[in-house]
């Protein structure tokens, strides 16, 4: 006889044993697991942690910090007591850190185990330096420990174990738990250090916690410095996450349970089983800290997380606040961080958080497709609040760069593809770094960056003078500011020393700009004979104090004994420039680099041999031919066989009337999202030019009139048009010259 008892109970111990095997990740053991964010051992490579010296990539006096390439989840943490101490992790184990903020360092600390990534840090307030990596085969995370800013590490130490997605967090307060370490990691186990990351002991275990996402932070109780430690579980459904938030009052022991939250739903795309942006597997991670300073919103507990808005699979998302005054038991409506308009239209996730401990400023930065209409590539955002989370400041790009979100070049592995699923952003005293990954080189560029930041730009940065009595100023500005209201505070400083005489550098009108934009005059001079050569002059830019930002920029310093010319000259013939010069002696002398100054800096056009020693009068001539009507300012350098040499004075040469048409090259190119075209028309007659596509559609007309001869600047403006290969075709009469350009955004 049938026993209709047995299928029903043989259908529940199937169902939960396909339970335990999705929860433990077995059934996807050859490829992603939607419910783990771990990273499948087969997706490392092999190299996944460059040691290429620090790359400062400079647009428009903005500077992002290129530490190299890793392999994305970085975190960082900043000393309290040096400011201009930061320490960085990304995946498995890219350890990076700087001692002035600005140059940094790279290393791989030894656990004593293999780290399985999700590497997260910590500073105390004494002054030590905790580093958390997962280890072996997932089952835990271990921590070491350092007292100077990650040069040398303790043993590790087993802190807790686990699965999944871990947290740590370290009191550096003055509190009665001052020093504390606390640590989480999914399933939803706690763990605390009483003695510095010497042992730890797991207090509590939440239980199930079927998402990652566990996060941990501290905040005041009332009066109590760190009197609350604070922990968020994620669970439920992917697409409909549960925040469950719990509180300590007595330095992790115990836990109360607050509340339970269901605010978030999908983010993006649902694809394979995870939320994700183009292509970009993502996560509605429930990011938490709390005001621990003495401002008027000390003691908030802060949520901040990504969810499409409106709700529901395909949609965009949007970057969310919320507030707790009541230790996570309430909350307040959310707040959207991002301010474009209409946000439906772009994609904003994978959003950081900190309070501020000394001001209480609220920062939160995350990735943004506003500046894209495809939606396909983005900017590192950023933003602040000084009022509990209320209102926001204007948002402002943090990195410099436009990248492409779905980086089939990067590596990782998925579908959709594996590009980290968290990075970091750290403040002290209003002042905060962000570290980030960054697609836009097809790789897991390591940077960091500024956020408030002020650009800093030299009038030039190449100098020549006399190597006595010789006198320059150097123009240092702050032509734009990212939110930046302190003071800008400059030196310079001139390497090497010279054996012989000495080069002065000096501020003359005071070293700091007040008022943006701004700028003062670096004056360099020269005593007593300089030893000549090359010189390096490093001028630095820092908040009030040599606090951060940290900006640099160098000037090439060459030292010179003037070339003296009996007449150095110029003439024109249509359209060449004749430069004659005559010297009476020459002694050792190779010959004449001839130079043309070209936006600002000179460049070689050409060269004439020297005619050896002798002391009759030599003359030289050199034609530079083809150019366009224009003033021309020339230059020598004259060139001895021992390797010295020197420059002459400037001569300007101007052509007045072009004999030739001609149609530039643009420039910049590839360019976003303008460019400039240069062209020359022979004779008066109606002109033409305008843009194409590939397929020959005419995107724009630049010029549709009639015009005199002579040469013309034009600006492309592409700002309305996707990313692609476009030409640009000049039309004068009978005459036709075409040219492609390249939009890249």
């Amino acid at each position: 006889m049938e026993n209709k008892l047995l299928k029903p109970i043989l259908s529940l111990s199937l169902l939960m044993l396909f339970t335990f095997l999705l929860l433990s990740g077995s059934i996807f053991a050859q490829g992603d697991n939607p419910l783990v964010d771990a990273v499948p051992s087969s997706w490392v490579p092999a190299n996944y942690h460059s040691d290429s010296e620090l790359d400062v990539i400079t647009i428009n006096g903005f500077d992002d910090f290129n530490l190299g390439v890793d392999f994305a989840e970085p975190h960082v943490i900043q000393n309290p007591l040096n400011p201009l101490q930061y320490f960085g992790a990304y995946n498995i184990n890219g350890a990076w850190r700087t001692y002035d903020g600005h140059n940094w360092t790279s290393s791989a600390p030894n656990f004593g185990v293999s780290p399985n990534g999700d590497p997260i840090t910590a500073y105390d307030g004494a002054g030590n330096l905790y580093y958390e990596s997962m280890f072996g085969s997932v089952t835990g995370c271990k921590v070491i420990r350092s007292t100077d800013n990650g040069a040398t590490w303790s043993a590790s130490v087993t802190a807790v174990s686990g699965n999944d997605k871990n947290w740590m967090v370290a009191d550096q307060t003055t509190g009665p738990y001052s020093g504390y370490v606390y640590t989480g990691m999914t399933p939803g186990n706690f763990a605390r250090s009483t003695n510095q990351g010497t042992s730890w002991t797991t207090t509590t275990s939440f239980g199930t916690q079927s998402l990652p996402g566990m996060m941990v932070c501290i905040g005041p109780n009332g009066a109590t410095d760190g009197g609350v430690v604070y922990v968020v579980t994620n669970s439920g459904s992917a697409f409909a996450s549960t925040y469950t938030f719990y509180a300590s009052t007595n330095g992790g022991l115990n836990f109360t349970l607050k509340s339970a939250q269901n605010f978030s739903n999908y983010v993006g795309t649902e694809v394979g089983g995870r939320n994700s942006v183009q292509n970009m597997r993502t996560r509605p991670y429930p990011f938490i800290t709390a005001d621990q300073s003495s401002s008027t919103y000390r003691g908030r507990l802060y949520l901040v997380y990504a969810s499409n808005s409106p709700s529901g699979n395909g949609n965009k998302p949007d970057i969310f606040c919320r507030y707790s005054t009541d230790q996570g038991v309430t909350w307040s409506s959310p707040v959207t961080v991002n301010d474009d308009l209409p946000s439906t239209a772009n994609n904003q996730w994978h959003p950081s958080i900190w309070s501020d401990t000394q001001t209480g400023r609220l920062f939160v930065k995350w990735m943004d497709t506003r500046d894209t209409p495809t939606s396909d590539s983005a900017y590192i955002y950023a933003s602040y609040s000084d009022n509990g989370g209320v209102t926001w400041a204007a948002n402002q790009r943090m990195s410099n760069q436009k990248m492409r979100i779905n980086c089939s070049t990067c590596g990782g592995g998925g579908t959709p593809r594996y590009q980290g699923d968290y990075d970091a952003i750290i403040s002290h005293n209003d002042q905060a770094l962000a570290m980030w990954t960054d697609f836009r080189a097809g790789n897991f560029g390591s940077y960091v960056g500024y956020f408030p930041d002020f650009a800093m730009t030299l009038s030039t940065n190449s100098v020549i003078i006399p190597n006595s009595g010789g006198q320059e100023n150097v123009l240092v500005s702050v032509p734009d500011i990212k939110l930046y209201d302190k003071d800008a505070v400059f030196t310079a400083t001139v390497s090497p020393n010279p054996p012989n005489g000495s080069i002065d550098l000096a501020f003359l009108s005071g070293n700091t700009i007040s008022s943006f934009p701004g700028n003062i005059p670096l004056t360099i001079q020269t005593t007593g004979n300089v030893t000549l050569g090359t010189y390096t002059i490093t001028v630095q830019g820092t908040g009030p104090g040599g606090a951060p930002p940290v900006h640099r920029r160098t000037i090439t310093l060459d030292v010179i004994v003037p070339v003296e010319l009996t007449s150095f000259t110029g003439s024109t013939e249509k359209n060449d420039v004749i430069l004659t010069w005559n010297t009476a002696t020459e002694v050792n002398n190779q010959g004449f680099e001839i130079q043309r100054k070209n936006t600002g800096e000179f460049e070689r056009v050409g060269f004439v041999e020297g005619k050896g020693t002798t002391t009759e009068v030599q003359n030289y001539l050199f034609r530079d031919k083809d150019l366009l009507s224009g003033n021309y300012t020339y230059r020598l350098k004259q060139m001895d066989f021992d390797g010295s040499f020197a420059y002459s004075d400037e001569v300007e040469i101007e052509i007045d009337q072009p004999s030739v048409f001609y149609l530039g090259q643009n420039y910049p190119n590839p360019f976003n999202p303008s460019t400039n075209i240069k062209y020359s028309i022979p004779a008066d007659g109606n002109v033409t030019l305008k843009v194409y596509d590939i397929l020959g559609t005419e995107v724009s007309t630049l010029v549709n009139e009639y015009k005199q001869a002579g040469t013309f600047d034009v600006v492309f403006d592409g700002s309305n048009l996707a990313s692609g290969v476009y030409y640009y075709q000049l039309t004068s009469g009978d005459l036709t010259s075409t040219k492609k350009l390249m939009l890249t955004k």
